[in-house]
């Protein structure tokens, strides 16, 4: 690890504003072995983000760079965050990479996530940069402009300052993550994270696949089936005309109507929240198409429900596991949302072959090979004689020996 470094830039208040600064400035980053990267966009009013700020900092600059400036072509700064020479950190990566995915068609490689890193190393789950920064870089970060309105110009200084302060202590934050997974041993479990986060598909969701974001009323396989085919109009629609989901049709009505599958335009009109005028035009006309395409499916083409660890034996399975996870995770300092989720956990106690990260990698080594001893009666939850810990019980092949997990 390299020493840490000062975060205080000689940086122009000025952002870089044409074509020719900005590819300057990313060719001088191009022999640095990593830089930080991140964004400010909006997105209230449109389903894809407006980008309009990046901020950069290498070894020795740090840039502001403003893509909503006439005169600028970002295809440098494009380049760069492709080059494979040069590692890409950001902090809580999904949505950033989701915005350069979506303007360039390239996820920014090779990644590293210092959120991700820190609920490896211990951090807890996922940890705000404002704390990171305060706890391995010393530094108050001020968030009070996290709300600000970045699409305005010109910007001022306070935003500017406010903005830079995202990269230049991440640079900090990041050599001493890598540091300490580095004496760890656990840099390849951020690398399976990583794996996901290059991965344009997990960024370029189907539209079929848009209903699994929502909760549904119902695990009926025809309701899911009119839910699926809602949801999909729906989002194709937000895709196509670019405003946000909630503007088409709100999540409710949605699933009110998957609830009632109308067949007529008076049947729409009764939906609650669902204005006359919208079950009349356009809209209501799509919704009805949606809803008959679903009823018309063979049975064989409807979804599956989610499996859930549910009836007399789902709960009781459902809460050991809970305990198991925190005990493990506790044990090996990692978050445990970063191990298996509160569905991971569902699926896990309805079946051995549940699709969970729980059972893959370095996750099944420290929790899902004992999560499923555990299902089976191979091990046991039990108190140490002196009643100050939780041991891990082997039934079998330690003939009831205490074996502790810490």
């Amino acid at each position: 690890m390299h020493p840490a470094r000062s975060c205080v830039y000689d940086t122009p208040m000025n952002p870089i504003t044409d074509t020719a600064s900005l590819a300057a400035f990313c060719e001088r980053l191009r022999t640095a072995p990593f830089i930080t990267v991140d964004t400010e966009f909006i997105r209230e009013r449109t389903y894809w983000p407006v980008l309009c700020l990046v901020q950069v900092a290498g070894p020795d600059e740090a840039q502001a760079i403003d893509p909503l400036a006439p005169d600028i072509d970002l295809a440098p700064l494009f380049d760069l965050l492709v080059d494979p020479r040069v590692l890409k950190v950001f902090h809580a990566a999904r949505q950033d990479v989701e915005i350069f995915l979506h303007l360039s068609g390239k996820v920014p490689a090779p990644l590293f996530d210092t959120q991700v890193a820190a609920m490896v190393c211990g951090f807890g789950d996922s940890v705000a940069y404002e704390t990171l920064a305060a706890q391995l870089a010393r530094a108050r970060i001020d968030k009070s402009l996290r709300f600000t309105d970045w699409s305005q110009r010109p910007l001022t200084e306070r935003q500017l300052h406010y903005a830079l302060s995202d990269v230049t202590h991440l640079r900090i934050a990041y050599e001493k993550l890598q540091h300490k997974l580095d004496k760890t041993g656990r840099t390849r479990w951020l690398d399976e994270e990583m794996a996901v986060l290059t991965d344009p598909a997990t960024y370029l969701v189907p539209p079929e696949d848009a209903w699994r974001r929502l909760k549904p009323r119902s695990s009926s396989p025809r309701y899911l089936a009119i839910l699926r085919e809602l949801a999909a109009w729906r989002e194709r629609d937000a895709r196509e005309r670019d405003v946000p989901r909630q503007r088409i049709l709100r999540d409710e009505a949605l699933l009110e109507i998957a609830a009632h599958a109308p067949t007529t335009v008076a049947d729409l009109g009764r939906t609650r929240g669902l204005s006359k005028g919208v079950a009349e035009g356009r809209q209501g006309a799509a919704v009805l198409e949606a809803v008959a395409r679903a009823v018309g499916l063979p049975e064989t083409d409807w979804p599956v429900p989610p499996e859930r660890g549910e009836g007399p034996r789902g709960g009781p399975v459902v809460e050991l596991l809970k305990v198991l996870l925190k005990i493990k995770c506790d044990q090996h300092d990692v978050a445990q949302r970063l191990v298996a989720s509160a569905a991971d956990i569902e699926m896990l106690a309805a079946t051995d072959d549940a699709d969970v990260a729980a059972l893959h990698g370095w996750r099944r080594e420290i929790f899902g090979e004992d999560a499923l001893r555990l299902k089976h009666g191979q091990v046991a939850l039990g108190l140490s004689p002196d009643g100050k810990r939780l041991r891990l019980i082997n039934l079998v092949e330690a003939e009831g020996r205490d074996v502790p997990l810490d």
